[in-house]
Order: C-alpha cells, then structure tokens, then sequence
C-alpha cells in the first residue's frame, strides 16, 4: 500500500508549471489525464486533521489505510494498485474544495472520498460537477442526488426517527430542545426531527445554532433552563460536542434532562466523560464492542495492522473503510471508473461488506451513558447481538437486547447509495474547567 501525506493542507506548496493558474473549468479531470502520470490508482482521501472535526482525523486515516491494503492485497481495483492521498477538510469548505481541484490535478487523482461535515460535501459537488466519483462516508442530512456523488451515511430516516420514538415511547420524552452547529446538516436533520417529533405527540419548545469552535455555552444553557425541556437533540460534530456537553453537565442539567447526539462515537464519549454524561443517549452506525464474528475480525485486522495503541475504531473511522470497499466494489461491478459507468451499476446496490456493519443501509444503535455506573448501555434493532466490553475502567459499552423488540421504529431498508445516472492530526481540545 502506498499512501501519500497531504495532511498539512495545499496552501504553500511548490507545483508543477501552469497547476496554480488552471480553475475548476479547465481542469482535465478526465481519465486519460490521470493515466497519463502513473499506473497506479490515485484517490484523494479528504477527512478532517484540524477544526473541530479534527477529533475524527486519526481513526478515519487507519481505517482507510486498512481497506487500502486489503483492497491491493486482493489485486487492487481493476489490477491497479491503490494510492491513498491525504488532505486536510477541516477547513473552510470553498477553500476545502478549491484545494482538492489543485490536489487532483497535481497527483492525477481519479476519485474523490471524503469524510468531512456536509457543507465541505457541497462546496465539493459544485467544484467537481460530476467529472470524478466522489464517495462521501459519514451520517448525512439526505435527499443529495448529485451526479457522480455515491452515499453510504446514514439518514435521519435511519437514525434520528427510531432514537426519537424509541425516547418517547421508554423515557416519556415529549419537549424537545434542538441545538447544533450552524451549518446544512444540523438546519436539515432539525427539520426532519420535528417531523418525527410531532409523531410521537411531542413538541420543540426551543431551537438554537452554534458557530463552530464556540467555546462559551453560556447564553445556549440558560436558554435551555428557561424552556424546560424534557431532551436536548445536539447536533454538533467532533470537539464542539464535547465542549457543549461538558458545558451543559456543569450547568447542572444534566440531571433533569436527556441528551441525544447523532454525532457521537467513541472518541466523543471519552472526550465527554462519564462525569459529564449522565442521561447522555447517542445513535450510531457501529460501535467498536457490538460482538459479532464480524467486528471481531475486523478489529484483530486492525489491531495487528497499528497496534493496540491505534485510534479507537468508531462510526466515523469506520465509515472509511466502507467507503474505499464500496468505491472498489462498484469499479469491480462496471468494469470501468468512469462516472456514467459507475453510477448505473450503484442503483440499488448491495455487498458483501468486508466490515463489521451488517446491512448496506445498517441500522443505528442506540447508547445511554449513565454517570452512577460509568456505563454505556447500548440498543440496536436486533441484528446485532448484545455484549460488554471495557473501554476505559470508567466507561463502558453494552448492547442490550431492549432495543431489539423495536423493530416497528424503522423504515424499510434503502439503498446507501445516491447517485445520479445521467494541520496535525490532533485536534485543538480546549476543554472547559472540570465542574
């Protein structure tokens, strides 16, 4: 496996003559120019190594590493070896995009995938207008249908309405206070949200948008105080979620009101901290300790590939290796990488996966950290069946079968897929004074 750093960013680099003065329009994104530089199979993998997403950086690059080499070990894709470049998304998302053109266009890429926040996704369909594919990994808003664009996150179809009704049905949730980050993916799964509120009976008493690497929570809190609600939906990504859930235990709300995060994976939750998460839900994708035959190979492949000391496998991380998987699975369908090709064998496409997530569209599980025991509890729909494991000695994981019986919370099964036919890898953690 070959894997080229870009993790730094563009910005500042030497290039070849004319790369600098050619835009989004001229750009020979076709395939002729690519092979044109190397034999090899160059993909531009873009996740987050500085903003608050930051968090996510190291497992995302590991997880992509690991199918990367499964994926050349097999042969390649098409009898090409896979060459994984890394950049920065953690930036500002027209910056983000204008880099990846320059980036293609200096390392011949032939595919775009990406694990960043959705506003970057956006800047990214406009800037590459459907000349390359570009698998986008993580839970989404939904409803995107650009050409060339190939989704495998889960929707709040698929994740925010079972943990809503599940809320309501076993905690009595009813008023709901909607808080995120100020940016497409938290306005939209708000709207969503309050569908699936109003079908439980409930109601939003209170709606807010943070900027992102907001640090004082002060004037949100005493909002949330004033409007009594029975859960908080936190619809804030990497250490933006940490910050604010520290912020509300230390308020001393903790107690009284739930949280729900369709953000949260493992890294969060340490982040977090069992001190600061009592009453804390969370649906997810995958969790590292869901014990199946599945994950456990998954994980022993990734354990012996960077050690015991890797970055901690979750949703987020794991979704890059789904979407390189996916990406060589739909190349092995069409026999070719073109756009057109691949998008008309993706319709309704489902795989083997190589991966621990069980279902192309997977159901989400559903946590509950609880502040007396230092323990998560964790529900899923059934298909996935319960287990405990350390995680630290203060938190811990376990899938329930609580969950399993709500099978009625979910909608038929949809394909993943949407696709049209015709700085360091530390994040800056600036945490509030422990309460």
């Amino acid at each position: 496996m070959i894997v080229t750093s870009a993790s730094t960013g563009l910005r500042g680099r030497s290039y070849p003559p004319g790369i600098l003065t050619e835009r989004h329009d001229g750009l020979d994104l076709s395939l002729a120019g690519a092979r044109g530089r190397s034999d090899r199979l160059k993909i531009a993998f873009l996740v987050p190594l500085s903003g608050p997403a930051g968090l996510w950086g190291p497992s995302c690059q590991t997880s992509a590493m690991l199918a990367s080499h499964e994926v050349n070990a097999a042969g390649g894709i098409l009898g090409r070896e896979v060459e994984l470049v890394f950049a920065d998304a953690g930036a500002d998302p027209d910056q983000v995009a204008d880099d990846t053109i320059d980036l293609i266009a200096e390392h011949r890429a032939e595919a775009v995938i990406g694990m960043h926040i959705s506003a970057v996704r956006v800047a990214l369909v406009r800037a590459l207008r459907g000349r390359l594919p570009y698998v986008y990994t993580p839970v989404y808003e939904g409803g995107e249908r650009s050409p060339g664009l190939f989704m495998i996150g889960e929707t709040p179809a698929r994740q925010l309405k079972p943990a809503i009704h599940w809320l309501a049905e076993h905690r009595n949730a009813r008023r709901w206070y909607l808080i995120g980050n100020d940016y497409i993916w938290p306005h939209v799964s708000h709207r969503a949200a309050r569908r699936y509120i109003k079908e439980t009976g409930g109601e939003v008493v209170g709606v807010d948008y943070v900027p992102f690497g907001c640090e004082d929570h002060d004037i949100y809190l005493a909002r949330i105080r004033a409007a009594r609600p029975d859960v908080v939906l936190v619809s804030m990504v990497g250490t933006d979620c940490v910050t604010f859930n520290r912020a509300f235990a230390c308020a001393g709300l903790a107690r009284d009101m739930l949280r729900l995060s369709v953000a949260s994976e493992e890294n969060t939750l340490l982040g977090i901290g069992a001190k600061h998460a009592e009453n804390f839900y969370f649906t997810a994708g995958y969790l590292a300790v869901l014990d199946t035959a599945a994950n456990q190979a998954y994980l022993d492949r990734y354990h012996n590939a960077f050690g015991d000391d890797a970055p901690m496998p979750n949703t987020i991380g794991q979704s890059c290796y789904e979407g390189i998987r996916l990406y060589a699975e739909l190349a092995r369908r069409a026999g070719s990488l073109g756009v057109d090709q691949l998008s008309r064998v993706s319709e309704g496409l489902s795989y083997r996966r190589a991966g621990p997530r069980h279902h192309a569209c997977p159901p989400p599980v559903v946590g509950h950290l609880s502040r007396r025991s230092g323990r998560t509890d964790v529900s899923n729909s059934g298909a996935l069946p319960g287990a405990l494991a350390d995680v630290t000695p203060r938190v811990r994981f376990s899938a329930l079968p609580a969950f399993a019986s709500s099978s009625r919370y979910f909608p038929p099964a949809q394909t993943p897929l949407s696709a049209s036919p015709a700085r360091s890898a530390e994040s800056d953690l600036r945490m509030p004074p422990a309460c």
